[in-house]
């Protein structure tokens, strides 16, 4: 139970990674705001936190949105008493490839994934201050390291952990944590997995044999990295990123197999 007495809001909390990680800080004690664009969405992971015997509660809208985000935080806070976590979850992806991608195109992407979570923060930060201390987990992505396509996708990400540090330098001092999550492929319902799958469902199999560890990822997986990171235990671990990706930026090992079968 590392998170009793505490309150944490997730972003995109209605599915894929959100969802799993609001369900974990929950069943450690957790009370947990759970925000989503989706009524529905948030609205079913709050009843799968109850059904746990857990905590939460709904904030339906936009990351996009300051008076959203203002209503997600007066929920924390008037419902639960305060704010010690904030998961920034929500991200969107659209174009695959640079000859692909429309001006507004990019500038939305940005304004999700990298503006959003701004956002959030900004308007999570006073409050932690304030009460002594907070914790701050932004999910980022492999993405933002080396190339896998989504290059707005990736921009964002990759401005989303210089962001993450720039949270741990200044307000490390006044109590706040701040650390990044970098995923590699999660099998989650995401639109854009949702129309890879479409055109060959066996994407993920596919994309297996270049994991080390032999399978893609869990939204479990990225939310027990998440619970680590915002607990008091990782209480001198702030501003890093924790790749979570099953050995993927480690080596490639489909090129060293190819490797190795030319010198039999």
């Amino acid at each position: 139970m590392r998170y009793a007495d505490k309150v944490a809001m997730v972003t995109g909390g209605g599915d894929g990674i959100g969802r799993a990680t609001a369900l974990r800080l929950a069943s450690e004690g957790a009370a947990v705001v759970v925000t989503d664009i989706s009524p529905e969405a948030a609205h079913g992971t709050v009843a799968a936190v109850a059904a746990a015997g857990g905590r939460a509660a709904p904030s339906i809208g936009s990351v996009t949105n300051e008076a959203d985000i203002a209503a997600a935080i007066a929920t924390a806070r008037g419902t639960f008493g305060r704010l010690d976590v904030l998961v920034n979850n929500v991200a969107f992806t659209n174009q695959p490839v640079l000859e692909g991608i429309e001006p507004a195109e990019w500038d939305r992407e940005f304004e999700v994934t990298l503006r959003g979570a701004w956002l959030c923060a900004r308007a999570a930060l006073p409050h932690m201050v304030a009460q002594g201390g907070g914790a701050i987990v932004n999910i980022g992505s492999v993405n933002g390291l080396m190339y896998f396509g989504n290059p707005a996708y990736s921009a964002a990400k990759a401005g989303l952990l210089s962001l993450t540090r720039s949270i741990a330098v200044e307000y490390g001092p006044k109590g706040v944590r701040a650390n990044m999550v970098s995923p590699g492929t999660i099998r989650t319902n995401a639109p854009s997995w949702t129309a890879r799958l479409k055109r060959d469902p066996k994407v993920f199999e596919k994309l297996a044999r270049w994991y080390p560890v032999g399978r893609v990822g869990r939204p479990t997986d990225i939310a027990a990295a998440v619970a680590f990171l915002a607990a008091d235990e990782a209480a001198f671990v702030n501003g890093t990123n924790l790749v979570v990706d099953g050995g993927l930026t480690a080596g490639m090992p489909v090129m060293a197999d190819e490797l190795l079968a030319e010198r039999e």
